[in-house]
């Protein structure tokens, strides 16, 4: 009966983990997200990925609207409505000197230094002149 049992336990060392194996293969390719026209996809593909990742930040789509107005008008409407933004959405307070320092910058290359300093005022703690300081 020994040399029997040592023959079945053999066995079916050889042959459960293939059947497991097996098993555990077609029960995966069964599930619904494996792809086979089943109409809904959990697992995101790399285009669905890239297409996220362009989206664009809250704070750098604000610095492009400023950016242009001030190209538009002038800096001091684009530093008031920095300002109001800014009031309006908290969030977007960490990047107000960020963004008044961009300003700053884009002044000086509009308007020159000199004038460009004459459109400076106190939002996000003087950002607006620092920029114009670094940029002449």
């Amino acid at each position: 009966m020994t040399h029997t049992a040592r023959r079945i336990g053999r066995s079916l060392a050889l042959v459960l983990p293939v059947v497991l194996v097996l098993s555990g293969t077609l029960a995966v390719s069964a599930v619904p997200w494996a792809g086979h026209g089943s109409g809904t996809q959990l697992l995101a593909s790399s285009t669905d990925v890239s297409t996220r990742a362009k989206a664009r930040a809250p704070q750098d789509i604000l610095r492009d609207q400023l950016l242009a107005e001030l190209q538009e008008k002038d800096p001091g409407t684009a530093l008031t409505h920095l300002q109001r933004e800014v009031e309006d959405r908290p969030s977007l307070a960490k990047h107000c000197m960020s963004i008044a320092r961009s300003l700053g910058a884009a002044a000086v290359r509009h308007y020159g230094p000199t004038r460009a300093q004459s459109f400076s005022r106190p939002v996000c703690d003087t950002s607006f002149a620092t920029g114009v300081m670094h940029a002449s």
